[in-house]
């Protein structure tokens, strides 16, 4: 729809939250695309903001020439970028221009997302791009002043979750995080493996030897990493290749009582209780979890939550 209104020589906004604090109602990412003519489509929060912000683009767009320019909204009945909201937080919204001008950049992302393949969207305080390069994390941003910012997203971009171990309770923990949208990696040590035959929903599947696990997994700070092999020898194993590596979650299931063994051996073999402090064991939140599926509700909740957390 965004093609067809440039290519009918319409003009349009395309909003952009690219900084958020608190419980704002908008979070980083969230995009909004409001039209000459009254069209829109997306949100950057919703209520009187939303309102207020989608007016003041349609009577910009009736100017010459719409400026580019960000917006400070502070949701606590501030009078100074105060945004009419109560529910606290502040959010940063970026205000950029699509014309005629635009059309091949539109349809360079249109055919980049169909393709399902990935590139950078560049918005700055002097123009919008699109680059067929990488990031590690979704999105980059900085704010110096209302003149001089940028904000970066890897379009197509997916967390990956890799998890060790493609038991029961592994192909549950794949099949709920490829339905949350996650790159799913799933590892065994065991050939011919039915629940590792059975999945279907792992974007990737290995069968490795886990003294190698290290050499699998990129050593970067958005990566998720759940183990969960077959017995209390691999699971160590797999945990000391990686321990000493820098992970956004690094969790190992199994009892407290296993657990609390193993962290002991780990100890007497070098490994510091801050090093294992780090580890999220049991894994998951405390929700009483008896089947496959409840465990990997239970590992998706402490997941999300952490990597939600401001």
């Amino acid at each position: 729809m965004i093609l067809q209104k440039l290519k009918t020589n319409q003009s349009l906004y395309l909003l952009t939250v690219i900084e958020n604090f608190g419980s704002s109602p908008g979070r980083q990412g969230f995009k909004m695309v409001v039209a000459k003519d009254g069209w829109m489509n997306g949100s950057i929060g919703g209520g009187v903001m939303e309102f207020n912000i989608v007016e003041l683009a349609k009577n910009l767009l009736q100017e010459a020439t719409a400026p580019i320019f960000l917006k400070r909204q502070i949701h606590r009945g501030s009078k100074v970028d105060g945004s009419g909201m109560i529910c606290s937080g502040e959010q940063t919204i970026v205000f950029h221009p699509l014309n005629q001008n635009h059309l091949t950049l539109v349809q360079t992302i249109i055919e980049t997302l169909e393709n399902q393949q990935k590139g950078i969207l560049h918005l700055s305080s002097h123009e919008i791009k699109f680059e067929t390069e990488k990031q590690t994390v979704q999105y980059m941003h900085k704010i110096k002043s209302k003149e001089e910012w940028f904000f970066k997203e890897q379009l197509n971009y997916k967390e990956c979750i890799y998890i060790i171990g493609a038991g029961h309770v592994g192909l549950a923990t794949s099949k709920l995080f490829s339905e949350l949208g996650y790159e799913v990696h799933i590892f065994d040590n065991r050939p011919n493996l039915n629940t590792f035959e059975q999945n279907k929903t792992a974007h990737h599947k290995y069968i490795v030897d886990y003294e190698n696990i290290a050499n699998c997994i990129p050593n970067n700070e958005s990566v998720y990493i759940a183990i969960m092999t077959h017995n209390f020898k691999d699971d160590r194993l797999a945990l000391t290749k990686l321990i000493r590596k820098k992970y956004k979650f690094l969790g190992v299931l199994g009892s407290k009582a296993k657990l609390k063994t193993m962290f002991d051996v780990l100890q007497k073999k070098g490994f510091t209780e801050a090093e294992l402090s780090k580890i999220h064991a049991p894994i998951g939140l405390p929700i009483y979890s008896q089947t496959p599926y409840e465990i990997a509700v239970s590992i998706a909740a402490q997941i999300i939550q952490i990597k939600n957390q401001p």
